[in-house]
């Protein structure tokens, strides 16, 4: 017997509700009041199915995440004609979505088709299947085609590289930040991403005028069902050419602002703007917090493990120095309990210093033996080089060519495409044109 949940407004709950009853293997478990109602019938264990409505007050991307959580898959129903409210349905992660007048075989072949052993169900996606969340209906036919405004959609995904590393400053952001620059210097469109809960720099290493961050303000229109190309191209600030930002949090309080599953669908949306999205993450990877609350509350690292999640491709930033090795190496053991891609291991600010000479056949010995790594990348330690990019808040390409640092950042971004520098038409020591010209309208600073 398949339970069925429903949060309707008044006109069409009566109808929808005297059709499914109609339906053999189907009861109503509840007729919700409100979303609060709703959420708190999921939570008690009641229900596989919630129809809801389009004009549901209070719900956003996070709400179905959770109704999701609890095992109850959740169906739009629209009023006949509102194509308004199919496309805020599927920006807000609703899988199918039902006209309020469909008959009752519709309804039942689309209840039966979600009616599955919770223990067997495949983890729900928190976005739609396209750059605006558009998808198909439970039978195979397509209900919208899903807001396209006056952004043109990519005729292909993007893919998303995650930087990420363990506690200590080993220089996630000024990977993040140069990987960036080196692949739009590659001709590539990209868009690098601020998801730092605990430290996010980029806006200030870029010297970016960053008065509110970009993706609080794309979490929030992705929560309300309002992200789509048009609103994420805004939001992605303009740095070089087809370099984008989209910056961080300001303040490491401001963490609740980025949910999991919104970041999950700015994610989506930028696979659609750009060829690669590169995201800057939070070093922890904990996933406990909710055990302090006697309810679902927020959690900190939940944008951190939804960027490993959702990333094609990771890299893995630890320094050269011995204590930066051992954080390094039980970083790599902690990424076994999470979803994550098979690493590309980077060693920052190579010196033979702290580990003797030569330090690349020290450190690949190391990671060799104790974490299984055979095939480092290494980023010297060019102080020079990353000091004068500090001062003048730009990015190695821009205003160091030639350094030996800009070289291995060259190499890195042609490694993580599958093949050399040589292939990507510049050399290892960088373009003879020297610095890169800014684009009009880029809201950096002047030094």
């Amino acid at each position: 017997m398949t339970a069925v949940l429903t949060a309707l407004g008044a006109r069409w709950d009566g109808h929808l509700v005297s059709r499914l009853e109609s339906v053999p293997g189907m009861s109503i478990a509840r007729r919700c009041a409100d979303l609060a109602d709703l959420v708190a019938t999921a939570a008690s264990g009641v229900g596989d199915v919630a129809f809801v409505g389009a004009d549901l007050r209070g719900l956003t991307l996070s709400e179905v995440a959770r109704l999701h959580d609890h095992g109850v898959q959740v169906i739009g129903v629209v009023e006949p004609g509102d194509e308004a409210g199919e496309r805020r349905l599927w920006q807000l992660g609703v899988a199918t979505v039902l006209s309020a007048d469909s008959d009752g075989p519709t309804l039942a072949a689309v209840v039966q088709e979600y009616a599955v052993p919770r223990q067997n169900r495949a983890p729900a996606l928190s976005g739609g299947t396209g750059p605006m969340g558009d998808g198909s209906h439970g039978t195979g036919e397509r209900v919208t085609d899903g807001p396209t405004g006056d952004a043109t959609p990519r005729h292909t995904r993007g893919r998303v590289l995650a930087v990420w590393g363990p506690t200590g400053a080993p220089g996630r952001t000024s990977i993040a930040v140069n990987l960036a620059a080196e692949l739009a210097g590659m001709g590539r469109e990209v868009v690098l991403i601020d998801a730092d809960t605990y430290g996010g720099s980029v806006a200030q290493t870029l010297s970016i005028l960053d008065e509110a961050p970009g993706v609080a303000a794309a979490a929030r229109a992705a929560d309300q069902g309002a992200l789509d190309l048009v609103a994420l191209s805004r939001l992605a600030l303009v740095v070089t050419g087809t370099f984008r930002v989209l910056t961080g949090i300001p303040v490491a309080s401001r963490w609740p602002e980025i949910r999991g599953a919104a970041l999950e669908r700015v994610i989506e949306v930028a696979r659609w703007l750009a060829d690669d999205v590169v995201i800057d993450c939070g070093f922890s990877v904990e996933d406990d917090e909710e055990l302090s609350y006697d309810t679902q509350a927020p959690r900190r690292n939940q944008a951190t493990l939804a960027a490993l999640g959702a990333a094609d491709e990771l890299l893995v930033v630890g320094a050269c120095d011995p204590v930066a090795l051992q954080r390094l190496v039980r970083a790599l053991q902690d990424l076994g309990s999470v979803r994550a891609p098979r690493p590309i291991v980077v060693v920052n600010r190579l010196r033979p210093g702290p580990v003797g000479s030569p330090p690349e056949r020290h450190i690949g010995d190391a990671l060799a033996r104790f974490a299984g790594v055979p095939d480092p990348a290494f980023i010297p330690d060019d102080q020079v080089a990353f000091d004068l990019a500090m001062l003048e808040g730009r990015t190695l390409r821009e205003c160091a060519p030639a350094s030996r640092a800009r070289a291995a950042m060259t190499a890195l971004a042609a490694r993580t495409l599958g093949h050399g520098a040589h292939e990507v038409g510049m050399s290892a020591d960088g373009p003879s044109t020297g610095r890169s010209r800014r684009r009009r309208g880029s809201t950096r600073r002047g030094r």
